[in-house]
C-alpha cells in the first residue's frame, strides 16, 4: 500500500485506527524520563548489547533501530556485528563476557542466525536476568505460569497497545492467527492470562476454514506472514484487529497480513502497517530493559 494511501485512509478512518507511533513515543518518553532519573538518583544506566551474526540487511535496519532508540532513550548501548562465518563457539564467549558485564543489562542476539550457529544453544546462553527478547526457556516458562518475567517483545506490545486503546478483552473471544515461538503462541498465553482473561483460539497452516474462527471473534490477531491474508468478510463488524504482519505487496510497498484498505471500513479498531505493531517491538525491548536496571515495570 502506498504511503499516501494510508495516510488518506487513516485520515478516513481516524477514530479507528490504533496508531503505534502515538503509543510507543509516549511510552518511550516515559522510559527516557525514568532512566535520567535512575541515573540521577541510582547511578544506574540502563545498558543493552545487540549482537548481529552476518549481513541480513533486514536485520541490519532492526539493529539500527534498536541502537538508535537506546541513545535517544540515555542508554548504554552496545552493538557486536560478526561475520557470517563466525564459529558458534566465537558468539557463546561473547555472550559469557556480556552475561558477566556490569554495564549490560539486556543481551538481544538479532535472529534469524546463520545456519551452522544452532539458534537454541544461543538463546540458553543468554542469562534469564539479561533476557530482554523474552525467549530464554526460563522466561518462557515463567510467563505460562504467569509469573513475573521478560515477556517476548512484539506480544508484550501488542497487549500494552490493546490496553491503550481501551479495547476489552476480558470475557472477549480472541483469534490469533499463527503458532510461531516469537508472537503467536505467547501471544495467546498472554491473553488467556489475568489481566486479560480473553477466550483465545490460535489458527495456523494446517486449521481449516480460518475464516469459521475469525467470523465470531471480537478481536483478531494476524501473525501469519502472507500478504492482505484477512479479507473484510473474514472479519466480524466491529471486531479489533491487530496486524503483526510485514510483508511486501506485488507493486513491492510494505504491506501485513490484513487487507487494510478493505479491512479497515468493517473493523470496529485495526492497526496500520507499517506504524502499528512495529514501532512497539523496540519499545518494549527498552521496557524490558530499564526493568533490567532498575526493577521497575514501567508498562
Amino acid at each position: 500500500m502506498q504511503k499516501e494511501k494510508l495516510a488518506a485512509l487513516k485520515e478516513q478512518y481516524s477514530t479507528k485506527i490504533i496508531d503505534g507511533n502515538i503509543i510507543s513515543q509516549n511510552l518511550r518518553e516515559k522510559v527516557r524520563i525514568h532512566t535520567e532519573k535512575l541515573l540521577q538518583e541510582q547511578q544506574i544506566q540502563p545498558g543493552l548489547a545487540v549482537v548481529l551474526v552476518g549481513d541480513d540487511q533486514a536485520s541490519a535496519v532492526y539493529v539500527r533501530n534498536k541502537e538508535k532508540a537506546s541513545k535517544e532513550l540515555g542508554f548504554y548501548s552496545e552493538v557486536h556485528r560478526l561475520a557470517t562465518s563466525t564459529p558458534e563457539q566465537e558468539l557463546l564467549s561473547l555472550i559469557q563476557k556480556l552475561n558477566q558485564s556490569p554495564l549490560i543489562h539486556g543481551i538481544l542476539v538479532q535472529l534469524p542466525l546463520p545456519k551452522h550457529i544452532e539458534e537454541k544453544n544461543i538463546i540458553n546462553a543468554i542469562h534469564p536476568d539479561k533476557d530482554v527478547d523474552g525467549f530464554h526457556p526460563i522466561s518462557v516458562g515463567n510467563m505460562v505460569i504467569g509469573q513475573t518475567t521478560f515477556l517476548p517483545c512484539t506480544p508484550a506490545g501488542i497487549v500494552a497497545m490493546l490496553k491503550e486503546s481501551q479495547v476489552v478483552t476480558t470475557g472477549r473471544e480472541a483469534v490469533v492467527i499463527g503458532r510461531s515461538l516469537i508472537v503467536g503462541k505467547p501471544m495467546a498465553n498472554l491473553l488467556i492470562e489475568k489481566g486479560s482473561d480473553a477466550t483465545v483460539t490460535v489458527c495456523h497452516s494446517r486449521t481449516q476454514d480460518i475464516k469459521s474462527h475469525t467470523l465470531r471473534a471480537d478481536i483478531v490477531i494476524a501473525a501469519i506472514g502472507k500478504a492482505n491474508f484477512i479479507t473484510a468478510d473474514m472479519i466480524r463488524e466491529g471486531a479489533t484487529v491487530i496486524d503483526v504482519g510485514m510483508n511486501r505487496d506485488t507493486d513491492g510497498t510494505l504491506c501485513g497480513d490484513v487487507d487494510f484498505a478493505n479491512v479497515v471500513g468493517k473493523a470496529g479498531k485495526i492497526t496500520p502497517v507499517p506504524g502499528g505493531v512495529g514501532p512497539m517491538t523496540i519499545t518494549m525491548l527498552m521496557v524490558n530493559t530499564f526493568k533490567s536496571a532498575s526493577g521497575i515495570w514501567l508498562v
